[in-house]
């Protein structure tokens, strides 16, 4: 991915990581499109940068999706960074029969989003010159937090697909992967501010940096996330789970949730 004079579009920019990672990106020199649901908040995610645009988008209304793809290409025809970042969080007992609403929310969202808009520019990215595809997971696609199954499932998902992504699109568009670790963000209540999860503004310096490395990483992993994303491979997959899932557990007690 060249490291300035992109034209990026950005889903969840009007928040958290979207956002923080969209302005960096504007300052470093590239043109960046902000997509979310919210118009007012992608407003204020762009306030004062000039080459921070804006489009709503819901990416779980596929007509949307299609729509919205045939938009901004339209608009922009230099797009040649597509950043899947727009995701939800939710927290689900699965010990008892419950409502699924939040877990098809989450399957819609997190996994039918990114690759509904994946498709929907893949004939666009295909054609431009330094084209590339940057997934958001997280160190959760690794080692799950039991207490957000589906969460979990969708970001284990979307790592297997973005493998395969490029793989099949090797030679022709870029595919990346960024892996996030626990974020002081909105993405859950109480996480803004939660002890031990990574400053916002410090992640986004982080990722930002190895976004400037020539070739680009195939994965964005800042340090606080391979305790997850190597447990597999070091052989403490049941000793990072137990820790992962006690962790939480004090947290929630302690009314971090």
């Amino acid at each position: 991915m060249k490291t300035s004079g992109n034209t990026i579009l950005m889903t969840g920019g009007g928040s958290g990581i979207g956002e923080a990672l969209a302005q960096r990106f504007h300052d470093r020199g590239d043109t960046v499109i902000i997509a979310g649901r919210r118009r007012d908040a992608l407003e204020k995610a762009a306030a004062g940068r000039e080459r921070i645009h804006v489009m709503t988008l819901d990416v779980e209304d596929a007509g949307a999706v299609d729509a919205f793809a045939k938009q901004v290409v339209a608009d922009f025809p230099a797009l040649n960074v597509l950043f899947n970042n727009a995701g939800i969080m939710k927290y689900e007992d699965v010990t008892q029969r419950r409502d699924l609403a939040n877990a098809e929310a989450t399957v819609a969202i997190n996994i039918l989003g990114p690759i509904r808009l994946t498709n929907a520019l893949t004939d666009h990215l295909v054609q431009q010159p330094d084209a590339a595809i940057v997934t958001v997971t997280s160190g959760l696609a690794y080692v799950p937090l039991v207490m957000a199954p589906t969460y979990s499932a969708t970001k284990a998902a979307i790592h297997s697909y973005t493998v395969s992504l490029r793989t099949q699109l090797a030679g022709k568009v870029e595919v990346i992967e960024l892996a996030p670790p626990g974020v002081q963000t909105d993405l859950t209540p109480g996480q803004a501010h939660r002890p031990g999860y990574m400053p916002l503004e410090a992640f986004a310096d982080a990722v930002a940096a190895q976004f400037l490395q020539q070739p680009t990483p195939r994965e964005i992993l800042v340090d606080e996330v391979q305790f997850l994303r190597q447990a597999e491979r070091e052989g403490r997959f049941d000793e990072t789970l137990k820790t992962l899932t006690e962790r939480a557990a004090q947290q929630r007690a302690a009314g971090g949730d």
